[in-house]
């Protein structure tokens, strides 16, 4: 089943790197795919790919990613245990923000990914990011918090929101937040994993909205 998963998710990001759906492909130097375990019980995304990323053709390779990296240890956990992409899979000029017509070629191969890896809990990395799962929403206030969301065609699934790590590289009191969010992971999937052996149709939920999205905790 494992090397199943693997091969699916192998043969997607290589169709991936013939896609010219939108301009980035033909403003940037690569693909970038994203990488990761195909079992991967957290899957961390992104925006876009940023200079670095472009020139390597792996997510989160600069400064940030060295910063998600040293998180990532703080909670027991290395790459190749997670899987990490982005929104958009070829790099905006000048590291601008996706659009949302690139954002929208894009979601067919970032659909793919999360149906084949499955993950318990999906990690939103960014406003952009954020706004792909949980629309309407305020980084400001949901961050740090799980929230359920049924996502047409992929049905139900948790996601948690944090702030980019390239913002919080230079802001002290948001690199702070990022980290004391950051540490509560393993204790937002722990509450997943219970939810799904008990059968339950949320974890902890403290409101609902007419969007069938819930906070969970």
């Amino acid at each position: 089943m494992a090397e199943d998963k693997k091969k699916q998710l192998d043969d997607s990001n290589k169709q991936m790197l013939e896609c010219s759906k939108c301009v980035l492909r033909g403003t940037c130097k690569q693909v970038v795919p994203g990488e990761g375990s195909a079992e991967a019980e957290i899957m961390f995304i992104g925006e876009g790919p940023g200079q670095k990323e472009d020139e390597l053709g792996r997510p989160f390779v600069g400064a940030a990613g060295k910063f998600l990296d040293e998180m990532l240890e703080t909670i027991n956990l290395k790459r190749e245990d997670v899987y990490i992409a982005n929104v958009v899979k070829c790099r905006p000029p000048n590291n601008r923000d996706p659009l949302p017509e690139e954002a929208e070629a894009c979601w067919t191969w970032l659909e793919k990914q999360i149906e084949i890896i499955n993950p318990k809990l999906v990690v939103t990395l960014g406003r952009h990011s954020m706004e792909r799962f949980l629309p309407n929403q305020k980084i400001s206030q949901i961050h740090g918090k799980a929230m359920r969301r049924n996502i047409p065609g992929l049905g139900s699934r948790v996601f948690y929101a944090l702030y980019h790590p390239a913002a919080a590289l230079y802001n002290g009191s948001m690199r702070t937040v990022l980290i004391q969010d950051f540490k509560k992971i393993p204790k937002v999937l722990e509450a997943v994993k219970k939810s799904e052996s008990e059968k339950k149709d949320e974890v902890i939920s403290l409101n609902n909205n007419q969007d069938n999205q819930e906070t969970l905790f």
